[in-house]
């Protein structure tokens, strides 16, 4: 059934749901993750346009969501590195896992648009499709293999 406000409405949101599963598979993390799952998970996203310099989360805050980069660059600040992270990038990835203190300062290098994924959405999609686990696990542990490198001269 059509909602109150019209069909332009509904395609409309049919439309962003579509819009938002083929910007989530571009995604390392959701690569493997079917279309429905990744439907899903759509319909639970909050799109968060940011300016450039804005922070997106501050080192020590505990907060239980990650950021999916749409559009633009972020800076991931930490006190011995700095990384420049590009659309299709995810930040804030452990939070989802283990709501701990934020370990890095994440900060809009040009304006940004991202998609903040809550715990509660993660934790659903997880149910529905463990191999999203996989995903996790292979992102964070080649950021850990980054940590530990030794930075090359330029």
């Amino acid at each position: 059934m059509w909602p109150r406000s019209g069909p332009g409405v509904y395609i409309r949101a049919v439309l962003l749901t579509v819009e938002r599963v083929a910007l989530l598979r571009r995604v390392e993390l959701f690569s493997r993750t079917p279309d429905r799952v990744l439907a899903a998970l759509a319909s639970s996203l909050d799109e968060v346009p940011f300016f450039d310099g804005d922070v997106l989360m501050r080192e020590g805050a505990v907060e239980d969501w990650l950021f999916v980069i749409v559009e633009g660059d972020v800076e991931v600040v930490r006190e011995d590195r700095r990384v420049l992270m590009g659309p299709g990038s995810v930040v804030g990835e452990m939070a989802v896992l283990d709501p701990q203190p934020r370990s890095a300062t994440v900060r809009a290098a040009s304006p940004v648009r991202a998609f903040r994924l809550r715990k509660a959405a993660f934790d659903q999609a997880l149910r529905m499709r463990p191999e999203i686990a996989a995903g996790v696990i292979t992102e964070l542990v080649r950021r850990l293999r980054e940590t530990h490198e030794t930075p090359r001269a330029r």
